[in-house]
Order: C-alpha cells, then sequence, then structure tokens
C-alpha cells in the first residue's frame, strides 16, 4: 500500500471535507475519492462516513488514522535517524517550510542570528522551501520539511495535531496601514479616504487584513484598487505611491523611521499574530534539536 492513502486519509480527517482535502493534497475532487476508496478496499473495512456533513472517519477509520500516523511519524524518524548517524550527501541539512515574506523577513532574521559562530546553523547547510502555508503544513506532515514557521491568528490557523507536533513563538509582528509620503513628509493618502491596496484572499496575510477591514474600515471594497498575491509587490506598490495597504511591521519597520512611508490611524487599525515555529514531537536529529533549543532561549 502507497503512503501517500495514508496521508490522504490524514488529510479527509484534518479538513472534513473531500473538496477542500484533495486541494490540500494538490489532487482533483474523483481523483482523491478514487485513492480512498483504494485504501477502503486494501483495508477491507468502510473508513469514512459519506452521509455525515461535515465528512467524518467511522470508527475503522479513525483506528486506521491512529496506526497510520505512528507508522509515519515513525518512518520519519527512522529517516532523521539514519542521515544523523550515516550522513547525506552534503552533511546535514535543515529544511525550513515558510511563506514568502515569512522567509525574507523573520525566518531570515532568525536564520542570521543563528548563523553567527558558536551558533547551531553556523556553516550547516539550510533549505528554506516557500509555500502558501497549507502547503508547507503538509510538507511538515510528510517529513518533507523539519520545521514550519507561519502566521498565528484566530483569522488564520494552522490544523496541526497536538500529538504529533508542537511549537514556541519565534516573534510578535503586527500588519500596519502605511502611505508613501511626500516631499514634506506627510502622508499621501489618508486611511479614511485613500485608495486601498489589498491581498489576494489565498495568502495568510490577505486573510488577516480582509478579516480586519471587513469589521473596522467602511466602504473597503469600493475604495480596493489593487489586488495582489505578493507582498513585496504590495510593498512596491506603496512605495510608488498607488495607495494604502497593511504591511507586516517587519517589513516596513525602516521605511517608516527614515520617513518614506508613514503608517496610518491609531493601534486599533493594526492587526496583531504571533509567528510560530512548528516540529515534530518525536526526537529529531542533532542539528534540529539543537535549533530548537538556541531558538527557545
Amino acid at each position: 500500500m502507497d503512503l501517500k492513502l495514508l496521508e490522504d486519509l490524514a488529510a479527509l480527517a484534518r479538513e472534513r471535507s473531500f473538496v477542500r482535502a484533495a486541494e490540500a493534497r494538490h489532487v482533483t475532487h474523483p481523483a482523491f475519492g478514487r485513492r480512498i476508496r483504494a485504501l477502503e478496499s486494501w483495508a477491507g473495512a468502510v473508513l469514512v462516513d459519506r452521509g455525515r456533513s461535515p465528512v467524518q472517519l467511522t470508527e475503522a477509520g479513525l483506528a486506521l488514522l491512529q496506526q497510520a500516523q505512528a507508522l509515519v511519524e515513525g518512518l520519519a524518524q527512522a529517516r532523521e535517524q539514519l542521515r544523523s548517524h550515516h550522513g547525506s550527501i552534503g552533511g546535514p541539512v535543515l529544511r525550513i517550510g515558510a511563506g514568502r515574506t515569512l522567509a525574507r523577513t523573520i525566518v531570515a532574521d532568525w536564520l542570521t542570528r543563528l548563523a553567527r559562530p558558536r551558533q547551531p546553523l553556523h556553516e550547516q547547510r539550510v533549505e528554506v522551501h516557500t509555500r502558501s502555508m497549507t502547503e508547507v503544513v503538509t510538507l511538515l506532515e510528510r517529513g518533507d520539511v523539519d520545521l514550519v514557521c507561519c502566521y498565528e491568528h484566530p483569522a488564520t490557523s494552522v490544523r496541526l495535531s497536538n500529538q504529533r507536533f508542537r511549537h514556541l513563538t519565534m516573534a510578535q509582528d503586527k500588519l500596519v496601514p502605511v502611505s508613501r509620503t511626500n516631499g514634506k513628509g506627510q502622508p499621501m493618502h489618508s486611511l479614511a479616504t485613500g485608495p486601498l491596496i489589498s491581498y489576494a484572499a489565498s495568502l495568510s496575510l490577505g486573510a488577516l487584513v480582509l478579516d480586519h477591514i471587513r469589521q473596522s474600515v467602511p466602504g473597503a471594497g469600493a475604495r480596493t484598487r489593487y489586488v495582489c498575491d505578493s507582498a513585496d509587490a504590495i510593498q512596491e506598490f506603496v512605495l510608488k505611491g498607488l495607495g494604502v495597504a497593511w504591511l507586516p511591521w517587519s517589513m516596513v519597520a525602516s521605511d517608516c523611521r527614515s520617513g518614506i512611508l508613514a503608517p496610518l490611524g491609531n493601534r486599533s487599525d493594526e492587526v496583531h499574530f504571533q509567528v510560530r515555529l512548528y516540529r515534530p514531537r518525536l526526537r529529531q536529529s542533532p542539528l534540529l534539536e539543537q535549533v530548537w533549543d538556541a531558538t527557545d532561549q
């Protein structure tokens, strides 16, 4: 039996929807359904109660899922032990999953600190895989990355089993509405009337901003002029004077201090969130354990 079928079952249990689980597994809805039926054929039991909404696993499905999680974790741990004790091509590698914006801000600062002499990543190889939040979570569940860095906010929260994974808070950040300044150091646009630049709903930052402006910014929909799926591009739009956007303080702090950008509004107009680092609960490679301990200090 292909291990991906067990991963499919875990995705279905987590998403509680064939459509969302198929999206998370990057397959079509019909193909995902066929894979679940193939797993049921292998198991010789009905694993999913298709008559319930949202979808639920049967008692047999829950039992198999519990065993499957232990199996997948055990294999991932065995792989890490082999890499640790017998080495890999090029030596130990730390694999990190993160969104593009986090990779260039919080993660970059974190790696810089841990790459100093006498720190665990000094002269060590690191691979950073940038994906959407859903995709990096899937990479961690499959064992394709060692750590995942992601946002934590009620509007966008990762769905990782507390029995399989644990986390620590790396940083506190906030989304701040900002505008380009004019030659006199005044903001070119007003938060109350200026054109807005928004994130695509597919982005984690987009979920945070959309949740906030729906509640707190009257007429935001009519004032939205640009929608983009890249925080880097949105920052550039703001720098060009195209409008107002909520950007992570970690991205715009230096521009605000230098007077290129101006923060708008007050604290109630900011969106505060955490940045978390997730890892498997089981003990991993010595390199990962050292990085985790150094981060948790």
